[in-house]
């Protein structure tokens, strides 16, 4: 992984979760999405997953203020024909502040996430990419697949 000069890498911890609440929030603003999950309760969960061990995450620096972040999801799954082992990783919150796009920081922190999935022995990766961040998804070897949604309405 390669970072442009003057900017540093570092692991999120627990007290990271309002951050990386806010940089989810600015992610979905910034894709036009309305962003349905408040802080307040996204900052809790991955507070939890941080501290479990079950959601790892880095910030990009520059001179002290974080200017980019990524996550890592570790997940049960179910044993595949694609990796018989119970494990997934999901990157998800990748988001660099508008000043600072352009520069090869969500790529790098993209390629720590693959890193790290290596690491562990996993062997799927999956996200979930805006029209903004397909070109660079692609150019890292990522493919689409056929998922399929449905959303429930919550009633019974």
């Amino acid at each position: 992984m390669n970072l442009p000069s003057g900017y540093t890498l570092r692991a999120a911890t627990a007290a990271d979760a309002a951050r990386i609440a806010a940089q989810r929030e600015a992610m979905f603003t910034d894709m036009g999405t309305e962003y349905r999950e408040t802080v307040a309760q996204f900052a809790p969960w991955v507070e939890r997953h941080l501290q479990a061990g079950t959601y790892v995450g880095w910030f990009v620096e520059q001179g002290g203020q974080v200017v980019a972040g990524a996550g890592l999801l570790i997940h049960d799954w179910s044993p595949h024909f694609l990796d018989p082992q119970p494990l997934r990783s999901y990157l998800q919150n990748v988001y660099t502040h508008p000043e600072h796009r352009g520069r090869g920081l969500a790529r790098a922190l993209t390629q720590q996430a693959i890193a790290e999935t290596r690491h562990r022995g996993i062997r799927i990766l999956s996200l979930h990419a805006s029209q903004y961040g397909r070109p660079l998804y692609e150019k890292l070897g990522f493919v689409a697949t056929n998922e399929m949604r449905l959303v429930l309405d919550g009633s019974q």
